[in-house]
């Protein structure tokens, strides 16, 4: 494997003008500011991608969100091992300080090496997926250019449940929970999972060893997300992964009909 990854920095933004809420780390500027939520969102009345046509510059994007050990990198994975084939692909991958998950896509030949991408966002994850998207923008900019693909896979660090992509990154947003973290996840709501274009569910091999229940999880699922689709997957094992391709394939289609 090559030691000469792209590695990019996320840009510091400016310190925010109201004094945060939490800090990070003692005595460290936390550098953005954290949008105030007064719901958790709805499904239909999410935030939009806007229509475009700039796909030549800027390609479809397509976000991957969640919480930590959720199942992101292994769904980007097998998503590049499934589609791979027949469309042209990349991949940018976001980790706070290090570049373990695209190590992880190199190991795996998810795809050509050069076509995937490492952003480094520091601090909270979400920042650089939401409120200063541009390290993640210039990338996805500039493989666009060297590669023209029909597709950019963009993977969030993972992040706590009110993480989610901007709809101006991302033309298509998925958020991936698993059942680790109990039955319970879906109803904590959250606008990953109430206003994201598809809710995946992951690792549902591991619900009778955790304990949880899953009627329980697809009912609140379809209640928070007021019936938006939900998928049921097992990425490490390659089990739902066609039908959340079939998800991000139909919408890049209705893209390119607009």
């Amino acid at each position: 494997m090559s030691q000469n990854v792209p590695f990019v920095l996320a840009k510091k933004v400016r310190a925010a003008e109201k004094n945060h809420s939490h800090s990070h780390e003692p005595g460290q500027e936390h550098g953005h500011t954290h949008e105030a939520m007064q719901r958790q969102g709805d499904f239909h009345s999410r935030p939009r991608a806007s229509k475009r046509t700039d796909f030549a510059t800027r390609a479809f994007t397509v976000g991957i969100g969640g919480p930590v050990g959720s199942g992101k990198t292994a769904l980007t994975l097998q998503l590049c091992r499934l589609l791979r084939d027949q469309y042209s692909l990349c991949v940018v991958t976001n980790d706070i300080f290090t570049r373990e998950d695209w190590e992880f896509l190199v190991r795996n030949d998810a795809l050509q090496e050069e076509r995937m991408r490492a952003v480094e966002t520091g601090g909270c994850p979400h920042a650089a997926i939401r409120e200063d998207y541009s390290a993640n923008m210039d990338v996805i900019k500039e493989l666009t250019l060297n590669f023209h693909p029909d597709l950019i896979i963009v993977e969030s660090g993972g992040d706590n449940l009110a993480a989610n992509f901007s709809s101006e990154l991302a033309d298509y947003i998925i958020y991936c929970i698993d059942v680790a973290g109990g039955d319970k996840i879906p109803r904590k709501g959250g606008p990953g999972i109430t206003e994201s274009d598809l809710l995946v569910i992951n690792k549902t091999d591991l619900s009778e060893a955790v304990g949880a229940d899953m009627s329980v999880m697809i009912r609140e699922a379809n209640v928070m997300r007021s019936g938006g689709p939900t998928l049921l997957t097992q990425a490490r094992h390659n089990v739902g992964v066609k039908e959340v391709a079939e998800h991000i394939l139909q919408s890049l289609q209705n893209s390119r009909a607009k």
